[in-house]
């Protein structure tokens, strides 16, 4: 099946989408127009940097650059994820819950796929691990966001209902039992949504992509069935991480809530 290359035409036809909606939206006064133009004027820069990025790794397989590259991309993540919430966890917790729950989910879940499922040769080949480790970090950041700002902005609201389960003898954990679920399953419902429209409501970007590369539908289909399932299980598993660790960390060793570790 023949490629059809897009042209810078073709990418300013599409542009010109997002411009329409800037105006409008500053039209209807919604106040999102600077923020959409930024967001679409960084998406540029960032996929065409990736993409002479990930030209000279193509050509150069190597463990370092490989490491290097996916390193960058946790600590960016993480920020993102603290950028997003109203209220953070202060000082560098507020990177570092994210970061850390980001890293052992997304990493993990990675290599499993990479060493056991897949198997490319060599294990780290860029072509599968860097967009394999970008879909999963993408969607655990944006579950981690979700579940902590949940968390974070329940326990504010109902400090005094926590303080008082705390004052009947609750330890720390049945005090925030409940809101530290709700945020686990708020970090989730996105993962789960995607997964229940898959190819009813919606065709997925990877298969998607796939099928205009070129691929044979029922080769993409598995690809995506795999890549659903693995984003699913780091999503669950770095928003649970995330949640526990945060809402730990509204307690002081005396299992009093410390709302000052909290920054807004």
């Amino acid at each position: 099946m023949h490629l059809i290359h897009l042209t810078p035409l073709d990418l300013g036809l599409a542009a010109l989408l997002v411009l329409a909606l800037a105006l409008f939206s500053a039209r209807v006064h919604l106040d999102v127009a600077r923020p959409l133009l930024i967001a679409a004027l960084r998406t540029t820069v960032q996929l065409l940097l990736v993409g002479l990025v990930l030209k000279a790794v193509f050509a150069r397989v190597h463990l370092l650059w490989i490491g290097g590259i996916s390193l960058v991309m946790l600590l960016l993540a993480g920020r993102e994820v603290m950028a997003r919430q109203r209220r953070r966890l202060a000082g560098w917790w507020g990177f570092g819950v994210g970061t850390l729950s980001m890293f052992v989910s997304s990493f993990a879940v990675t290599l499993l796929a990479l060493t056991v499922i897949i198997g490319p040769q060599p294990w780290y080949q860029p072509q599968y691990a860097i967009p394999l480790l970008g879909m999963l970090l993408g969607n655990t950041m944006n579950g981690i966001a979700i579940a902590m700002d949940r968390l974070t902005q329940e326990a504010w609201q109902q400090r005094t209902v926590i303080e008082g389960r705390l004052l009947l003898g609750h330890d720390w954990g049945r005090a925030i039992g409940d809101i530290r679920r709700d945020s686990m399953r708020s970090g989730l419902i996105p993962i789960i949504n995607a997964m229940s429209a898959a190819g009813i409501v919606s065709l997925p970007g990877m298969m998607t992509g796939q099928i205009l590369a070129g691929s044979p539908p029922v080769e993409a289909v598995k690809y995506q069935i795999l890549i659903m399932f693995l984003i699913a299980a780091g999503t669950g598993f770095g928003t649970m991480g995330a949640v526990w660790m945060g809402a730990r960390r509204l307690f002081d060793e005396r299992q009093r809530l410390r709302l000052d570790r909290l920054h807004s």
